[in-house]
């Protein structure tokens, strides 16, 4: 007869075994799980505009927070503006090659042979998801949901005039947004993060702020007003004291809405599953404190082209500073390899992953070079040195902020940094057509809505737009029936279109009308009600800005018109005018009915 204490050690055994072995079917089935990916990307906050970064005049604990328990880059570089880092951001190649020279008018679109993200992660199984500023393209197929995304919510176009309940858009049907813009993005990608916390999911949060112009809700605003701000900076004399009080509150907020995005994955048991990555796109939108680094946004210095990058990933990344050198290029293969995701692009990637620094790893010396460019000005840097726009040499280990340029005894390594600049611009730059004629597509087959904005129209005669920065601007002193507005637009698939325009008008405008032509085809209607409206959110303005102010614009159904595939300008008309002035146009909306 067996002994009954050796029957109990044999269970107890048995028992610890199947605990083992679940654990560890646990843990394997936890390894395989693709991880979940949040892309935060702020729209003109510096190097310094983090607390982390050594600025106590700013308030952001819960992205200091990320950075002490994650990752933080040290040397990470982006391009002097918003549309070329976007760009880079998607494909993980340099925007040159993606056709991306301005940031207004069709020169920020990216070209539709190139692959994003979006494309990649959703063939691979992700639910994919963009929301705030795109900024690469706004009528299909350039749009965001043509580009892999499944769900957006926000603004396809550069800046905004209106962080107030704005209008907006959602998966290309205009709609009015809710409440502060920053909150209400949050407020979708914490929805759509609930709605699928049970497939893998990749969710890009384009904040539009601290982006001017400087609208701050009243209990961020009240703790900056009067705050104490550095005045002895380098570039203190240039300062806009009311600028960088409302930039620092602005980023305060963006670092509440962090907090919301971590408090979710909190509640759901996602953070051990979800890779967050934070950076900006460009430097400071202001002369303001940030760290003594040269020059600001749309500078290739050190100052426009240093951004913050912090990744997080709870249990998976240790506490690190990682000093080597990295670029926006290098963002989408490293998640790529973080995901285990392998995937042959069309064209090749100009990044590198960054899996081994992450994880305390060396990567073999390649003697790395990146570059940042905008408007034909170029940067590089090593490891060690950068040669400036000027081709001035500059030892970044000794002098960070630019103030003496090497002058002597190392001729042949300013000659190797020239060579590389050159090759570099005759390689990658000049793949870039700053010529080309930009025509905005109609009706592209998988998508519903095109929006023509002011932004995209030509104005005729009288006709003025109410900024020179056309992002986000209207037609306005549309004072004659011989002024027109046109778009150059290339009609993709032939059929009836129903036209609506947002406008605002006096009382005086009542009964005049609006004509909207294409070749033969046209369309007219009568303006039947007056929508006289003050701008709107103009209170909540800190500092004077140059952007247009937004006004309450209002639809108005054209009717239904033809239009004939092919490149065909569309022409808005007034043919009779009531009043001293005809409205003022701030979008067109042509929606595909066949």
């Amino acid at each position: 007869m067996l002994n009954p204490s050796l029957i109990f050690s044999r269970k107890l055994l048995f028992l610890c075994f199947l605990a083992y072995a679940f654990q560890s079917c646990q843990k394997a089935e936890k390894e395989d799980t693709p991880p979940n990916i949040i892309l935060i990307l702020s729209d003109d906050q510096g190097w310094g505009d983090l607390g982390v970064n050594g600025n106590p005049y700013v308030n952001t604990p819960n992205i200091d927070q990320l950075a002490a328990n994650g990752i933080q880059f040290s040397r990470f570089y982006v391009n002097p503006v918003c549309s070329p880092t976007r760009a880079e951001l998607l494909t993980g190649r340099f925007h040159a090659r993606g056709g991306v020279y301005s940031t207004s008018e069709g020169g920020e679109r990216l070209d539709l042979d190139e692959t994003t993200f979006a494309e990649i992660f959703q063939s691979n199984g992700y639910k994919t998801s963009a929301f705030g500023k795109w900024h690469n393209g706004s009528q299909p197929p350039f749009h965001p949901n043509n580009r892999g995304f499944e769900e957006y919510y926000g603004f396809a176009s550069g800046h905004w005039g209106n962080y107030f309940s704005p209008m907006l858009e959602h998966n290309g049907e205009v709609v009015q947004g809710n409440g502060f813009i920053i909150d209400d993005l949050t407020d979708h990608a914490m929805d759509f993060i609930t709605e699928n916390q049970e497939n893998p999911f990749f969710v890009y949060l384009a904040y539009n702020t601290p982006h001017s112009p400087m609208q701050v809700l009243d209990n961020w605003w009240e703790k900056y007003e009067n705050a104490p701000i550095d005045t002895i900076h380098r570039y203190h004399e240039k300062e806009l004291i009311d600028k960088t009080r409302a930039a620092y509150a602005l980023c305060e907020n963006i670092d509440w809405n962090v907090g919301r995005i971590l408090n979710t994955l909190d509640s759901l048991q996602l953070q051990e599953n979800t890779i967050i990555i934070y950076l900006s796109d460009n430097g400071p939108n202001g002369w303001r404190w940030n760290e003594g680094l040269k020059g600001i946004k749309g500078s290739t210095d050190e100052g426009g082209v240093r951004s913050p990058l912090i990744l997080f990933w709870k249990d998976h990344f240790k506490p690190l500073v990682v000093d080597q050198l990295a670029s926006t290029i290098d963002i989408l293969p490293s998640l790529m390899d973080l995901a285990k995701i392998d995937y042959k692009t069309e064209k090749p990637l100009d990044g590198i992953s960054l899996k081994p620094l992450l994880f305390g790893e060396e990567i073999p010396e390649t003697n790395r070079v990146v570059y940042s460019h905008w408007n034909g000005k170029v940067s590089l840097r090593n490891q060690r040195y950068m040669l400036d726009q000027n081709n001035e040499l500059y030892d970044l280990e000794s002098d960070p902020e630019q103030n003496y340029p090497i002058t002597a005894s190392k001729d042949s390594l300013l000659d190797e940094m020239i060579q590389l600049k050159t090759n570099w611009t005759q390689t990658v730059l000049s793949e870039l057509d700053r010529n080309r004629e930009e025509i905005f597509p109609v009706g592209y087959k998988d998508s519903k809505y095109t929006l023509l904005p002011a932004r995209d129209g030509i104005p005729h005669g009288s006709i003025k737009r109410s900024s020179i920065h056309p992002n986000s601007s209207f037609f306005s002193n549309w004072t004659s029936t011989q002024d027109s507005v046109t778009w150059d637009t290339e009609i993709l698939t032939s059929g009836e279109y129903k036209a609506t325009v947002y406008y605002a008008g006096k009382e005086a405008s009542v009964g005049s009308t609006l004509l909207l032509r294409q070749g033969e085809n046209e369309v007219r209607t009568s303006v039947d009600q007056a929508n006289d409206s003050d701008f709107v959110a103009a209170e909540f303005d800190r500092s004077p800005r140059s952007e247009s102010y937004e006004k309450d614009y209002k639809p108005m159904e054209i009717g239904t018109i033809y239009l004939e595939k092919g490149r065909h300008p569309l022409v808005m008309k007034a043919p009779e005018i009531k009043g001293s002035e005809f409205i003022e146009i701030r979008l067109l909306v042509l929606e595909r009915l066949d």
